[in-house]
């Protein structure tokens, strides 16, 4: 009965780090510092689709996230700060699509930083990839950082290097 007990309180432990619900941006801005096309910033939807991805496959992995309009590393509990350092888009789809998204963030907890990472992901669009768009090449960039992100969460590290690194 004992061990039972024990084993009980282990699964309780292991499944309250990831209860606490991560909190972030509804939008990811483009760095300040980054130099990404306008057309890249007027046509796709990379700030807000990249957010969402994070989300979704958060969610598979059972960690809680809530978006807010803006997060801030000082704001309390667990905090990602997120921002798309660079997006390439190359090619299109007659000679062959050459796309390129990288993002830079950190994992706050009350104003701590406990962990950061850099994702970057390349695609030439995958099937089909005459059919499709700049902007929906470069989504499947953003898609695979947001799983790439996704995972780290799960147990996030310093200076981690997702993706295509």
């Amino acid at each position: 009965m004992r061990y039972r007990h024990c084993l009980i309180a282990a699964a309780l432990v292991a499944g309250s780090a990831h209860a606490e619900t991560v909190t972030l941006a509804r939008t990811a801005p483009y760095s300040a510092r980054s130099e990404i096309a306008s057309n890249i910033k007027t046509e796709c939807q990379l700030t807000t689709q990249l957010p969402a991805y994070i989300a979704e496959y958060a969610e598979e992995k059972r960690i809680k996230t809530a978006f807010a309009e803006q997060v801030s590393a000082s704001d309390p509990g667990r905090v990602l700060v997120v921002e798309i350092d660079e997006a390439v888009s190359r090619g299109n789809a007659f000679i062959g699509h050459q796309k390129f998204s990288r993002a830079k963030g950190a994992l706050y907890q009350d104003g701590e930083e406990i962990g950061n990472f850099v994702a970057q992901r390349y695609s030439m669009g995958g099937a089909f990839a005459g059919y499709k768009g700049s902007c929906s090449v470069l989504g499947r960039t953003v898609k695979a950082i947001g799983k790439d992100v996704a995972e780290w969460l799960a147990a996030p590290t310093r200076d981690a290097r997702l993706g295509d690194q």
